[in-house]
């Protein structure tokens, strides 16, 4: 038996084939990044106060003096959640004075200064509700369902139900794609997301909606995570680099840049839900056009098919396939056999898997909190939302390039190590800045939020070629499923600026500090073929340095070369 990737050599890395399915995994990875960030415009908090009830016959003027000013964060902003009590104020108007230059003038007799006297009334809670700036958004799920004030905490809540939606989907759809296919799976995950779009644009409560959109989250993360799967099964060589490590995080990125401009033009939160439906269902009939995974297939003894897939793409690209593709004795499976699926607990069987996978885990937890942190708080900041959130997306795309390039004729721990220790050295500048120049804080904060784009860029790759086929989507899908954790987190971490100005920005450059430390002992995969067995991974170094290279594993005496040339067609390990 040969390894997988001789065998299909004559395929070649880059033909008509290899082009088609780039393409069309690159197409299906926009209605992922299309819904990433769109908590940020579904959930945002424009300006709000208090409602002042037209029945309450006061002035204008009047009612902009019935709204408190306080301080916050050094400047004079108007109250939120509270206003003075309307009949003192009421008192105050009947008076005929107006809350302006009159009022000084006429109080000045009674030794009080408007301030003084409008400061010493009663406050009240919002009883007739609130009034919502609509200079950016027509209505959000905030304004429709009044997430302020008391109710404020509703509001990260349901970003962090839509990130446990994720979650689960990540944890679901890992096994269940190793087990039965990563087709049914990519095209399962982009119907669930369609689906649960549309229908929370009907939500008619909160409750529901924040039902609805778990489900949303459910399919969100889980197709990226088999598209890049997928991708990286059936494309070998420098197409594989090329695809992961370029074009599907660039049109990931890309599609992210859809959203603000789709959510300019459309200021309604319901109108918005409809339309983040489009691209996931114009992605259905692409189901027709993609092929499974051959080497998964391989992996699960379905010989049969995988030369029947490989033999059609021979004719795509005009080559000829030879005439065994796959030297086994057994094309099939025995009927009898039992057949035995490798399963999550086999991330933690033995001490070499299990060492790679809990740093993994923490890996991607780390940068996950890093990632989304920044992205909430970019978008959070003042100004226009929508081009926060584009500077957002658009600095992913020299980030991925950069990570392409690295992953082309650079080491994955050394690249990883540069690139995340560069975002957070710029984080940790962050807090030397946060208070003097603006537009230098602005350019560390896209710098560290480059840096660790283009380390979760090497990351993706990097996981993919330390997992083993057999079990590679459960990997990827558990490390993702640690990344939903960190996400879910990220929301609720801007809210200790609350007690620290500088607190988020340390917990995240130091999350960013401990990748990298971790990533030092992971073993080097570069220009080495994939592990389809569990027993192929390569051996963890302790205290190695990232540019140098891996020794064979110890202790069963084979060469680098046997142990990544083990048989292909292995789908179980016992250990």
């Amino acid at each position: 038996m040969q390894d997988y990737e001789e065998s299909v050599a004559f395929l070649g890395t880059w033909g008509p084939f290899q082009r088609t399915v780039l393409i069309l995994l690159c197409i299906t990875t926009i209605p992922c990044g299309y819904n990433l960030l769109s908590v940020i415009f579904l959930l945002a908090t424009p300006p709000h106060h208090c409602h002042i009830p037209t029945h309450s016959n006061l002035s204008q003027s009047w009612i902009q003096a019935s709204i408190p000013v306080q301080q916050v964060a050094g400047q004079l902003e108007r109250s939120s959640c509270s206003r003075y009590e309307l009949d003192q104020v009421k008192n105050l108007s009947a008076l005929g004075i107006r809350p302006s230059l009159d009022l000084v003038h006429n109080l000045s007799a009674l030794g009080s200064s408007p301030e003084i006297l409008l400061s010493s009334l009663k406050q009240e809670d919002c009883k007739d509700g609130w009034t919502y700036s609509t200079e950016y958004f027509q209505s959000t799920v905030v304004t429709e369902f009044n997430l302020v004030c008391s109710d404020q905490w509703k509001q990260p809540l349901t970003s962090l139900v839509y990130f446990l939606g994720g979650l689960s989907g990540c944890l679901v759809s890992g096994q269940i794609s190793d087990r039965f296919g990563r087709k049914p799976v990519l095209f399962g995950s982009i119907a669930t997301l369609s689906v649960f779009s549309s229908a929370v644009a009907f939500a008619p409560s909160w409750p529901i909606f924040t039902l609805l959109f778990f489900m949303m989250g459910l399919g969100q993360i889980g197709s990226y995570i088999v598209t890049f799967v997928l991708g990286s099964e059936i494309l070998i060589g420098s197409a594989r680099v090329l695809f992961s490590s370029l074009w599907l995080p660039l049109v990931y990125a890309f599609s992210m840049l859809l959203l603000p401009g789709t959510a300019y033009l459309v200021r309604s939160w319901r109108h918005l839900s409809l339309l983040l439906a489009v691209p996931g269902l114009a992605c259905i009939p692409l189901w027709w056009l993609i092929p499974e995974s051959p080497r998964w297939l391989v992996s699960r003894g379905r010989l049969r098919e995988a030369e029947l897939l490989l033999r059609s793409a021979a004719q795509k690209n005009r080559v000829e396939a030879p005439h065994v593709i796959f030297l086994s004795t057994n094309l099939e499976k025995p009927a009898t056999q039992e057949e035995e699926s490798p399963n999550f607990l086999d991330l933690l069987r033995t001490t070499n898997i299990r060492n790679i996978t809990l740093m993994l885990w923490l890996i991607w937890f780390s940068l996950s909190i890093s990632y989304f942190g920044l992205s909430f708080n970019m978008s959070g900041l003042n100004g226009n939302p929508y081009l926060n959130y584009f500077l957002v997306a658009v600095v992913e795309l020299p980030a991925y390039t950069a990570s392409w390039l690295a992953s082309r004729s650079l080491p994955r721990r050394l690249s990883f190590i540069s690139f995340t220790l560069l975002g957070a050295i710029a984080l940790l500048l962050i807090l030397i800045t946060l208070n003097s120049d603006p537009a230098i804080t602005m350019s560390l904060v896209m710098l560290g939020k480059f840096g660790v784009l283009a380390g979760t860029g090497v990351l993706y790759m990097y996981t993919g070629e330390l997992s083993p086929t057999v079990i590679r989507n459960t990997a990827m899908s558990s490390c993702a499923t640690f990344s939903r954790v960190g996400s879910s987190i990220s929301p609720y971490l801007l809210l200790l600026g609350v007690f620290n100005q500088f607190l988020p920005w340390i917990i995240v450059s130091s999350l960013s500090l401990l990748c990298v430390l971790l990533c030092v002992f992971l073993p080097e995969t570069f220009r080495k073929p994939l592990p389809d067995t569990i027993q192929q991974i390569a051996v963890i170094q302790w205290f190695r340095w990232p540019w140098a290279s891996s020794p064979p594993p110890k202790g069963d005496g084979k060469s680098d070369k046997d142990q990544t040339t083990a048989p292909e067609i292995i789908c179980t390990t016992h250990l």
